[in-house]
């Protein structure tokens, strides 16, 4: 998307939440605010067109893809991890095609954030945690399955954002959070 077209996307994005209404397909909704490090989801807030869900929860989005996060696992990267960290969260991502048409798997940008700033996506190959392993396959009408991110942690408990958009290329997004 050029630098333009996201400029505008984003201002008519902030000009639609002022007005009350969620931009998009209609597949974001407003969020919860958190009371604690977890989150409510059936709270509503005025500042966002986001909804935050917790880990352990799914989405649907439009298309009919379904996704669940599992809670995350909390463990210590082996000594070939990349990149180095003394701790780390694994998340089960569910995949469900519940849609018509065949979904690409290598479509799906799984991204976790603290505090707004990216964390690095571990690669820990001895437990298990190598990105998605089948990205070249669609996902029929119909099928579903599993794939696992894992992200380097700081020492202390924090409060983690694990944004899912089924296409790159587009707004469309599921907020999972809660701390690890």
């Amino acid at each position: 998307m050029s630098t333009a077209r996201t400029t505008a996307a984003v201002f008519a994005a902030f000009a639609l939440a002022a007005c009350g209404t969620a931009a998009g397909d209609g597949s974001e909704a407003v969020p919860a605010p958190p009371a604690s490090p977890s989150v409510a989801a059936s709270s509503p807030q005025a500042t966002s067109s986001v909804r935050l869900r917790e880990f352990g929860s799914e989405h649907r989005f439009p298309s009919g893809l379904v996704v669940t996060v599992s809670s995350p696992h909390i463990f210590e990267p082996s000594e070939s991890a990349y990149p180095r960290s003394q701790r780390a969260a694994a998340f089960g991502i569910e995949l469900s095609n519940e849609g018509q048409r065949p979904y690409r798997i290598s479509d799906l940008s799984v991204r976790a954030t603290i505090d707004g700033e990216e964390v690095k996506q571990v690669q820990d190959i001895p437990r298990g945690y190598n990105g998605i392993v089948d990205a070249d396959r669609d996902l029929v009408a119909g099928d579903s399955t599993k794939v696992t991110f894992a992200f380097a942690l700081p020492a202390e408990v924090a409060t983690v954002e694990l944004t899912l958009r089924p296409d790159s290329t587009k707004s469309t997004k599921a907020v999972f959070v809660g701390s690890v």
